[in-house]
């Protein structure tokens, strides 16, 4: 690896494994992600993937192994680092965990005046800005009932969006979705991917998956490893 790409690289792990309390999840895990990167993680349910977003963003304590995400070294992440390694670590839930009694405007608010943000002013115009770049520029005043599941993941995108994150987790972000507007949520997602952000996908939707191809990670067995080729790529379903 070269010094630009190293300088690139926003995760890395080496020789990891992960935890889920006593139980040993996945063993020797080595992964390096990169600014700009889009990638894919797959794996069937309870094959470890949300035990490995829970340890990227410290909900889950790295034990072993060598952990770089955002800078943070996780091995040695203290209590009161962990809230700004979450802060560079945008998080997109399938459930969309919105507060229903706010308007779009109201639940972006909430985050940053909870993360700091004081300035009416620049507050209004970050969520401007998180609203342009998900396309729902007048849906702000709207209340969360009022808008479509797609409508309500692109709120959910832009929210992961506020504090200009180095890294966007989205866990299954098609999951509660019709085709269509799963391709326009996975078409956004590699759009801010191209902004300079790593954007990791764990998904079960395949089809999203074959039709917007990319680097593809699999937990099986408690491994992690790389889908390489078409073959393996089309035994996944």
């Amino acid at each position: 690896m070269s010094s630009s790409q190293a300088l690139d690289v926003i995760i890395d792990l080496t020789g990891c494994n992960i935890w889920q309390q006593d139980h040993l999840v996945l063993t020797n895990v080595n992964l390096t992600v990169s600014k700009g990167e889009f990638v894919y993680l797959v794996g069937r349910v309870g094959s470890g993937k949300s035990s490995l977003i829970k340890t990227l963003t410290a909900q889950i304590p790295m034990r072993e192994g060598s952990a770089v995400v955002a800078g943070y070294n996780l091995s040695k992440l203290r209590e009161k680092e962990i809230p700004f390694l979450r802060r560079k670590t945008g998080i997109v839930f399938q459930d969309f965990q919105l507060l229903i009694d706010r308007s779009v405007n109201e639940n972006l608010e909430f985050v940053l005046r909870a993360t700091g943000w004081n300035d009416r002013t620049e507050i209004e115009a970050r969520i401007g800005q998180v609203l342009e770049k998900v396309g729902l520029t007048l849906k702000g005043y709207k209340m969360p009932h009022q808008l479509s599941g797609g409508e309500q993941q692109r709120v959910v995108i832009a929210r992961a969006l506020l504090n200009d994150p180095d890294i966007i987790i989205a866990d299954e972000p098609t999951g509660n979705l019709d085709p269509d507007t799963s391709e326009g949520i996975i078409k956004l997602l590699m759009e801010i991917s191209r902004t300079g952000r790593a954007v990791i996908v764990a998904t079960h939707n395949y089809t999203m998956l074959k039709k917007f191809a990319a680097r593809t990670i699999k937990c099986e067995d408690g491994k992690l490893y790389e889908v390489k080729d078409e073959i393996e790529m089309e035994l996944l379903q």
